[in-house]
């Protein structure tokens, strides 16, 4: 009996980590694919995580889906209460997302973990805000993770990345010129990924990259831009090749012209595929993340 129960015992530790390391080589897998300059692979990226599961935007649920449906990467947004606790959330107050009000700066943790999460209809769920510690223990291993708003107090976060083990899995982003993220952020770039933000309708656009190439050398750039500056892209696009991924979002004008979600509904090849074919998109931020994985993986772009 005995025996049986050692037996049984040792066929769940095995079934275990036979998981664990099939997680971990799942982010292994889109981390490498995002360290390849040459890749012709596109990555998935959903935009406060997959909040159209009926799951509210930046819940563990929402994550959760994400990683069910095989995502690459979701983007969450980091802020911090009161009592020093970081939480996610889009928004610096509760009003729009929950059932409470208030800026999250006023609220200690325990507070807003009284509030309910709204689904994308605005209708209160069971759902409650997660800490950030919660969705970096939910994700570990199984998708990587773009953290927004936390660069102002990423030393408070590099500690739960630790605390976790999930350092290989973040992509830090900001728009602050090169010299001022060494400066800031030097200590962390050998440890998480860094990706600068550069905008098409700026100034000195070349100078720019030519200067994060120099100095960071990132693995991707997100590149934003309005109806108009596609050449500037294109010029953007020559600059990186075979050091750097473009990155796009699609998710409203202003971030990439025209070429949007919901342009993407009616003609996904003129919204997708323009993205991916002419200006070079590797990784694609979206609020339609289901409807873009089936156009990738119809063109052979993802597995």
């Amino acid at each position: 009996m005995r025996k049986c129960a050692f037996l049984l015992m040792l066929s769940l530790l095995c079934l275990t980590a036979g998981s664990t390391l099939r997680a971990q080589d799942r982010v292994e897998a889109i981390r490498k694919v995002l360290l390849n300059p040459e890749t012709d692979q596109v990555l998935v990226v959903a935009h406060r995580a997959y909040w159209r599961s009926n799951a509210p935007e930046n819940s563990l649920a929402a994550i959760d889906s994400a990683i069910q449906l095989k995502m690459d990467m979701v983007e969450l947004d980091v802020w911090r209460t009161k009592d020093h606790h970081l939480v996610l959330m889009h928004d610096p107050t509760v009003d729009r997302t929950t059932d409470g009000k208030g800026r999250i700066a006023d609220m200690t943790l325990a507070e807003i973990k009284q509030l309910r999460l709204k689904d994308k209809d605005g209708r209160l769920t069971s759902h409650r805000v997660p800490t950030l510690r919660e969705a970096l223990l939910l994700a570990k291993g199984k998708i990587m993770i773009n953290l927004d708003k936390a660069y102002g107090f990423f030393a408070e976060v590099y500690p739960l990345l630790e605390e976790t083990g999930t350092t290989r899995q973040i992509v830090m982003k900001g728009n602050a010129p090169a010299a001022k993220v060494k400066q800031d952020f030097g200590q962390y770039l050998d440890k998480v990924i860094y990706m600068p933000i550069v905008s098409m309708d700026g100034n000195d656009v070349d100078q720019m990259i030519a200067d994060y190439l120099a100095v960071l050398h990132p693995v991707a750039f997100e590149i934003t831009f309005s109806k108009g500056k596609e050449p500037v892209c294109l010029r953007t696009l020559e600059q990186l090749k075979g050091k750097s991924l473009p990155w796009y979002n699609s998710m409203w004008v202003g971030l990439s012209g025209e070429y949007t979600d919901d342009a993407a509904l009616k003609d996904p090849e003129a919204v997708y595929g323009y993205l991916v074919k002419q200006l070079g998109a590797r990784l694609i931020q979206t609020d339609r993340p289901v409807e873009l994985l089936d156009y990738l993986r119809g063109q052979g772009r993802h597995e």
